[in-house]
């Protein structure tokens, strides 16, 4: 109750605020918050004087000159939305908010938390849920396979390593099962595609102990399939493969409590290229931080190592380094 409150709130906030200053909040927001607020924000017809005067009391004295605020409130979520996100993602978002039950296939999943996604395909045959999944991100997809028991998320991620391309009939199964499950109409654009660097964008995106097993198990079909997948996944140890530069610039980019947490887990060389790529004082303090810095759990700094693999991945997609494979099997 509790939240749905605070729903509520930040969506009178956000109809006060207009469209330009609303639509630069909902940009900082994740997919899962966007449709929270978009649907708050239909569902307000009015809002009383009261209510305003406690969710916002910097419009005191305005809110004063009238009994309520009346807007449009569909034509200001399609105005907001469309600002914020772009005419592609808004129409499909618009479509559910304003119009419920009537989704727009695959794309509906990509604003869905990865529980929900999870519960709604898990009982799909593995190959379907393997040409639905490779539509997602790979962050979304690795939280939703994390949902599903172990064997199910093995075969889902051997299927979509061998998956080469999506024909058009397979598309219209898929087309059916989204309609089936969302009831909306699935209007795929393109196909997407599957294969060895799907899967190792996926991988890189779980911890440790789900990337072993899956890739175990992908060993046990078909073992040069399964160091293809390693050969392409990048990898916090593989930051010794880039070059002073590219080091330098990433160092850039991280704050110092990140760095701290991740390099607690690094080997003693990258420990040392790092070093030597920063001034002596910097490099002088980092080192005084990690050893002073007591026991941290495996999981907070793996999640530490992931995040400056975000920031790696976006410089290599940017131009600005370039990547290459592990070129071994030892996972973080």
């Amino acid at each position: 109750m509790a939240a749905d409150d605070g729903v509520e709130k930040s969506a009178i906030l956000l109809i006060s605020l207009g469209t330009d200053q609303a639509a630069e909040v909902l940009k900082l927001l994740g997919p899962k918050e966007v449709q929270k607020l978009g649907q708050a924000m239909a569902a307000l017809k009015s809002v009383p004087r009261d209510r305003m005067d406690t969710v916002i009391t910097d419009f005191l004295a305005e809110a004063q000159n009238s009994a309520a605020m009346h807007v449009d409130t569909d034509a200001y979520v399609r105005s907001v939305l469309t600002k914020a996100l772009g005419d592609d993602k808004a129409s499909n978002l618009i479509s559910r908010i304003l119009q419920p039950g009537d989704t727009n296939g695959i794309e509906g999943l990509k604003w869905m938390d990865a529980p929900t996604v999870a519960d709604l395909i898990k009982n799909e045959h593995p190959q379907i849920i393997a040409t639905i999944l490779v539509h997602l991100a790979p962050d979304h997809t690795s939280d939703i396979l994390k949902q599903f028991t172990e064997r199910l998320r093995n075969d889902v991620i051997l299927r979509i390593a061998t998956l080469e391309g999506i024909q058009p009939e397979a598309l219209r199964e898929l087309n059916e099962v989204m309609l089936r499950l969302l009831s909306g109409s699935a209007n795929i654009k393109k196909s997407a595609m599957g294969g060895v660097r799907k899967v190792a964008d996926i991988l890189n995106f779980m911890g440790s102990a789900n990337e072993t097993a899956v890739v175990d198990s992908i060993r046990e079909y078909d073992p040069d399939l399964a160091q293809k997948i390693i050969d392409e996944m990048f990898v916090f140890e593989n930051l010794l493969d880039l070059d002073d530069r590219g080091i330098q610039l990433l160092l850039r980019e991280i704050q110092s409590e990140s760095l701290i947490l991740a390099m607690k887990g690094a080997s003693e060389p990258l420990r040392e290229k790092i070093f030597k790529n920063m001034s002596q004082r910097a490099s002088e303090m980092l080192r005084e931080d990690l050893e002073s810095r007591g026991p941290v759990r495996l999981s907070e700094v793996e999640a530490e190592q992931k995040e400056i693999l975000k920031i790696v991945r976006r410089l290599a997609d940017e131009g600005q380094l370039v990547l290459g494979g592990a070129g071994g099997e030892e996972m973080l």
